[in-house]
């Protein structure tokens, strides 16, 4: 039962469909007083509406039982025809209802089926019973148009609902598309963020952190060291400043939608920054070696920010893990590719946490993921450990 928006039952269809058996009740009358010109009527009038009213009640269920309402109305439709009156609209109305409401309800080969039965069933009984000088092509196409008019038209009133339906299914599936690809892009950006706010917070509080010690440890005996280290120590934390604030200010950006397109924006490290990268890890006992193959090659913000981030946490995780003081970055411009590998200077090896590594580890391989590259990282042979990644000039669409 359909419920309007109080809540309520809904009558309206069937208002429709009494209204509508009523009327076509009421056509019955004259349709069966109809005959040919010159001709005087050879049946009576009230078994014509007697089968027509009973089609015409068939068709209150016509929206729930459409197969029986059809059946139902193509009986009493031959009857009609059988008893020999003219078959004429006024007494098809019923029959003609009712293959509509099946033919917009049902399948074509269930409609054609019903359709094309009645049309048989009344045009046999209409040679067999019907008036005598009625012209064979009435006999004949009259039926057939007025039973296969409404059988098309409701299949039609079918596909177009189909279509409608479907037009606002694909709506729908695109509109929850754009939803899940706008949570995947705010989900990358967070990652992204994090591991930018990782690989910061890690380099320069652990820097922070060595240099804060050696002062601890020279102002006793050695103050003008100690003074020198704690400038140093001063520029290392105002670094990670910056950094925090460049990274955080990503973040305003993208929820403050009306911030001003004309403030500067902080510049974004790469490879530029590699020197300056090796020197802050003097301090902290690591010697740094950069080492530069072939060409050098322009790289997209993206691959250049990935390249230098992956530095970053390996001299770190050298700084922290490795126990060594020699550390090489070797830049190996290829044809296709970037490969940039970091290696330690041979003392005991990184100690990973797990063997899939820490969260750098993961971080590093992520990083390289989104800028399209891969990612190698393991022990050597001869002592150490190693992390390889090769990142494309030209970096494809990450997978998803």
């Amino acid at each position: 039962m359909i419920e309007n928006l109080h809540g309520f039952p809904d009558h309206r269809p069937r208002v429709t469909d009494a209204a509508l058996a009523l009327a076509l009740f009421g056509c019955s009358l004259p349709g069966s007083l109809i005959t040919l010109p010159g001709s005087d009527p050879v049946v009576d009038w009230w078994p014509g509406v007697v089968l027509t009213g009973v089609a015409c009640s068939a068709l209150l269920w016509r929206r729930r039982r459409p197969r029986v309402t059809t059946a139902v109305a193509v009986v009493c439709a031959t009857a009609v025809s059988a008893l020999g009156y003219l078959l004429t609209v006024l007494l098809l109305g019923p029959l003609m209802v009712a293959l509509y409401s099946l033919a917009a309800r049902t399948g074509r080969r269930t409609a054609n089926t019903y359709a094309f039965c009645a049309v048989a069933l009344l045009v046999s009984a209409a040679f067999l019973a019907g008036p005598a000088g009625e012209p064979l092509i009435l006999k004949l196409f009259g039926p057939a148009a007025w039973l296969l008019l409404p059988t098309a038209l409701g299949t039609m009133t079918r596909l177009r609902r189909a279509y409608l339906e479907a037009v606002r299914a694909r709506a729908e599936d695109a509109e929850r598309t754009r939803e899940e690809e706008a949570r995947h892009r705010v989900t990358a950006e967070r990652m992204r963020i994090a591991r930018d706010l990782h690989d910061v917070v890690a380099h320069h509080l652990l820097l922070a952190n060595i240099q804060a010690g050696a002062v601890g440890r020279m102002l006793p005996e050695r103050p003008a060291e100690a003074g020198k280290l704690a400038v140093e120590l001063a520029g290392t934390t105002s670094s990670a400043l910056r950094e925090l604030k460049s990274t955080v200010g990503l973040l305003r950006h993208h929820a403050d939608r009306t911030a001003d397109p004309d403030k500067p924006v902080e510049p974004t490290p790469g490879l530029a920054h590699l020197p300056e990268l090796a020197g802050s890890f003097r301090h902290a006992g690591l010697t740094v070696v950069l080492v530069t193959e072939g060409t050098a090659r322009p790289l997209s913000a993206g691959a250049d920010l990935t390249a230098y981030r992956i530095v970053q946490e390996a001299l770190t995780n050298v700084t922290k893990h490795a126990g060594v003081d020699t550390a090489e970055v070797r830049l190996a411009y290829r044809a296709d590719a970037l490969v940039v590998s970091v290696v330690n200077g041979g003392g005991a090896c990184l100690d990973s946490p797990s063997p899939d590594g820490g969260y750098g580890l993961i971080g590093m391989r992520e990083r390289a993921r989104s800028a399209g590259g891969r990612i190698r990282t393991g022990h050597l042979p001869q002592g150490g450990y190693e992390v390889v990644v090769e990142l494309p000039y030209c970096p494809r669409e990450a997978a998803a």
